[in-house]
């Protein structure tokens, strides 16, 4: 791929390994995981000091994880339906004693006593977990350059951004360090990067998979989900790590539903709605500004894809969606200066000496914290304020309800819906950094899905004018996981093999 940067290097990985096909080489014993771990450290030891996925690669404790597998496929037992696959874990989910560092400084030194529920399923199921991925700092950013370890590349032309805040996994993936990681998306953070990177990334329903373990950001909001190269490995490994646990609060005290089964069940009548509200193309004054022409021509594209295929495809509107962002950045920093008000030098994590409790406690968050960071304590702390709260805070989760409410009427017509998730294909490092706002607009169509509880997911659907991936993503109501992987694995099998989009 050609670049206006000489110095850039393209380095995704074009016939990747599913990790559907390695769980079965090494359950049937054709296979050992030690081989296969072997073979993705050496991977990441030759590309990753260009790449920066990881902040940690666990070379010892994955090939001790691996032998543990192959012990027990030698003992004429099943390890599980991710034997011997690699995983990488965005570094904000907790590893019993492995660093968690949210990619901040203000974790420096932590080591966790306990690992996420996620973590453990993946683990219970035969996962070999081979590192954890480069972030934005408390996982607030959307190019994994807010990060104190220095940004992350994009695989596909490193002179570009991953996407964030999960841009160290989607890269992980798109590299081929990994067929499997894990993220967590607040605003868009899995489906954006997905997007950008040319992988698949899901959101599922909040409350589908637990986030115990998951170092919070914005608690009603957060939701933690798979990368993959294929839509049936993230729903193998989201049929991994679903299901209710009773150390979350919020997680739903039902099973997750087998959307491995929906695979092949084709897209015939399903009722798929392109939100007008979140188009490129004729959207006015009644949706948002800046999805790019290539973008949008995909997301046309994929929709008469998929009416070719059977589905019933027509224009859906939610009105609210154009509000998404006003209300998340006033609902999303109050919850993180909550949160982060735990970060005080004094319990865990970093300390600066100073005369006082008051003065150590500002000297270890000023030097603990990034600047974004500080940006959205900030935001939050005033938001939250006496005297403010209603204007801010209140007014935003209202908006919020007509977001919920819209969508819910959305969802009467229509089974799916369908827009693009990122406005634009992966840009330049530093191109956004100094305009905060042009930086949070990359969010502006995962945004609503996070406000309103529902999944979503990216799918890789062809290229835009610069050669770069463009994701389309896929939505769907309150556990409505089945139809959406339906349409995601249409789209997988219908998308153009390569080339400019229109």
């Amino acid at each position: 791929m050609s670049s206006a940067n000489d110095e850039a290097t393209e380095l995704a990985i074009t016939d990747p390994e599913t990790a559907i096909a390695i769980a079965s080489a090494v359950r049937a014993g054709d296979r050992s995981a030690r081989e296969v771990i072997d073979t993705y450290l050496d991977r990441i030891a030759a590309h990753d000091g260009t790449i920066h996925a990881f902040n940690e690669v666990l070379v010892d404790r994955a090939r001790a994880r691996a032998d543990a597998v192959d012990d027990t496929v030698a003992a004429g037992e099943d390890p599980g339906p991710l034997a011997g696959v690699p995983v990488a874990l965005k570094d904000n989910l907790c590893t019993r004693g492995i660093a968690t560092t949210c990619s901040s400084r203000i974790l420096e030194g932590w080591l966790p006593p306990y690992d996420a529920t996620v973590v453990e399923r993946i683990e219970g199921a035969g996962g070999v977990v081979v590192g954890k991925t480069n972030m934005d700092e408390f996982a607030m950013g959307s190019s994994t350059e807010n990060s104190a370890f220095g940004p992350s590349r994009n695989p596909h032309d490193t002179s570009k951004v991953p996407g964030g805040s999960s841009g160290g996994s989607s890269a992980a993936v798109a590299a081929g360090f990994a067929p499997l990681a894990l993220g967590s998306d607040t605003g868009g953070s899995i489906r954006q990067p997905a997007a950008l990177c040319g992988v698949v990334g899901v959101k599922p329903t909040y409350g589908g998979v637990s986030r115990f373990g998951l170092v919070a950001f914005s608690s009603s909001l957060d939701q933690i989900g798979p990368f993959s190269h294929t839509v049936a490995d993230a729903a193998a490994m989201l049929e991994v790590i679903g299901g209710h646990d009773e150390r979350d609060s919020t997680s739903i005290p039902q099973p997750v539903p087998s959307v491995t089964a929906a695979l092949d069940q084709g897209c015939e009548g399903l009722r798929v709605g392109i939100i007008k509200e979140l188009s490129g193309s004729g959207a006015g004054d009644h949706g948002v500004e800046g999805i790019a022409a290539d973008v949008q021509a995909r997301v046309t594209e994929a929709a008469e894809r998929l009416e070719a295929c059977g589905a019933v495809v027509g224009e859906a509107s939610v009105p609210a969606a154009v509000y998404g962002l006003s209300a998340y950045y006033l609902i999303a920093p109050s919850e993180a200066s909550s949160n982060l008000s735990r970060y005080d030098g004094v319990r865990y994590g970093l300390r600066v000496d100073g005369p006082s409790t008051a003065a150590m406690n500002t000297a270890s968050r000023t030097a603990g914290f990034g600047d974004e960071v500080k940006r959205r304590i900030m935001l939050g702390t005033y938001a939250l304020s006496s005297g403010y709260y209603d204007a801010y805070y209140g007014k935003a989760q209202r908006v919020r309800t007509l977001i919920i409410q819209d969508f819910a009427k959305a969802y009467e017509q229509f089974d799916v819906l369908l827009s693009p998730t990122s406005p634009c294909t992966a840009f330049e490092l530093d191109a956004k950094t100094a305009d905060p706002l042009m930086m949070y607009l990359n969010d502006v169509c995962t945004i609503p899905s996070n406000l309103s509880g529902d999944p979503a997911m990216s799918v890789p659907f062809g290229t835009g004018a610069d050669g770069l991936p463009i994701g389309v993503q896929v939505l769907a109501p309150m556990l409505g996981e089945v139809d959406m992987f339906r349409t995601a694995a249409v789209l997988e099998h219908e998308a153009p093999a390569g080339g400019a989009a229109a």
